[in-house]
């Protein structure tokens, strides 16, 4: 770096953002090793990542668990259900350790699915930050608007799976 340039340091965002990319290489199936990062005061409180529950083998080891769903508009879209949701994990690893998310943000690296965005909701979390765009995210936009949440979208690309 030169006299001249002088050091940006990432902002609160960009630094979780940054630590929830590295959580998700933990995860266990390769159709999406996405992380989670959820902060109080801009502290990590906890985090989490795709897997399987604990004990249980994961698509890594024994392949997908894949289910074909047809949405409202008739098209089919397919998720692999072996495994649970970095966000799941990340609010289960809370309760395990009796911490509370409440007033917590999330940040996560696709707009969180409904189940989830459902329990963000009951867990007490107040914002979420996400990368990208979840192409079934919709409707869990609609409710954090609802219930007054906060939530950041970084980026409108729409994350893509292989076998959607």
């Amino acid at each position: 770096m030169s006299k001249n340039e002088s050091y940006q340091r990432p902002s609160w965002d960009e630094y979780f953002m940054n630590i929830v990319k590295m959580v998700g290489t933990r995860g266990t199936c390769d159709r999406g090793r996405i992380g989670c990062v959820i902060t109080k005061d801009n502290r990590i409180v906890t985090t989490g990542y795709v897997g399987s529950p604990l004990g249980l083998a994961h698509c890594d080891e024994i392949g997908h668990e894949m289910h074909t769903i047809i949405n409202e508009d008739g098209t089919e879209s397919r998720h692999c259900i072996r495994t649970t949701h970095a966000e799941q994990n990340a609010i289960c690893q809370a309760a395990r350790f009796g911490i509370s998310l409440n007033g917590g943000t999330l940040y996560l690296q696709m707009t969180p699915c409904y189940t989830c965005a459902k329990m963000l909701i009951n867990a007490g979390i107040k914002r979420i930050v996400c990368e990208k765009d979840y192409h079934a995210g919709k409707r869990s936009k609609e409710i954090f608007q609802e219930a007054g949440l906060e939530y950041v979208l970084l980026n409108d690309e729409v994350l893509k799976y292989e076998d959607q």
